[in-house]
């Protein structure tokens, strides 16, 4: 089952002699529970799409429909709703917020959508993440890689139709980045979920089911 389709996806920056086309005339999908991988060099286009899919960013031009939902003409606002309820964001530099703990930043999605939270279900996630002893710590209390545990727990708490994550190990010794590529290949094995990976790293991307290279905008290569 097809849970991600983009066509013809086109991004502009600037005009005249200033204009920078950052993405060229994409085209992809990705099934249901499948992990994709999308590497590049810095300045490829991939973080400009990933943004793109997951509503951050507007396309110049195309479109991009997520379970059959053509996001590309929701307004901002049902966008934002949508965003909320239907994509996982997984940031380089985690994006938590300072004033809460473990457990608050994992339910913050929840708690704006105005939804009550299992707690059933929330200890074991936390317990899965590894963070049953730091639940109640604030960020700045915590490793890079509990921080980052921290932000996909937020990122599946919302049970997500797909989970974007954006070089999730960017930010990582080498030790703390291989529990977080081994946390996401289980998310994905485990519990079905689809997941679009963005790095630089050809030995991370490895872990994915498909491999997308991008180069000047393009798609240049599928493995």
């Amino acid at each position: 089952m097809e849970i991600l389709r983009v066509e013809n996806l086109t991004k502009i920056y600037g005009k005249d002699e200033a204009e920078v086309k950052a993405l060229d005339n994409v085209s992809f999908s990705v099934e249901k529970g499948e992990f994709v991988a999308i590497v590049g060099a810095s300045g490829s286009g991939k973080s400009t799409l990933l943004h793109l899919i997951g509503g951050v960013d507007r396309a110049t031009s195309g479109k991009i429909y997520i379970d059959g939902n053509d996001i590309s003409e929701l307004d901002d606002d049902k966008l934002a709703i949508f965003r909320r309820r239907q994509i996982g964001l997984i940031y380089q530099f985690y994006n938590l917020l300072p004033i809460l703990n473990v457990e608050e930043n994992i339910t913050l999605p929840l708690a704006l959508d105005n939804r009550e939270c299992d707690q059933e279900e929330l200890d074991k996630m936390i317990k899965t993440l590894g963070l049953s002893e730091r639940k109640n710590h604030l960020p700045n209390e915590l490793s890079g890689g509990q921080q980052q545990r921290t932000s996909i727990g937020r990122a599946l708490i919302t049970k997500p139709t797909i989970v974007l994550a954006d070089e999730p190990t960017g930010n990582l010794d080498s030790k703390s980045s291989d529990e977080i590529v081994a946390l996401l290949k289980k998310t994905n094995k485990e519990l079905k979920q689809t997941i679009v990976m963005i790095t630089h790293n050809l030995e991370i991307a490895k872990i994915a089911d498909r491999i997308i290279k991008i180069e000047d905008g393009r798609i240049v290569k599928e493995v």
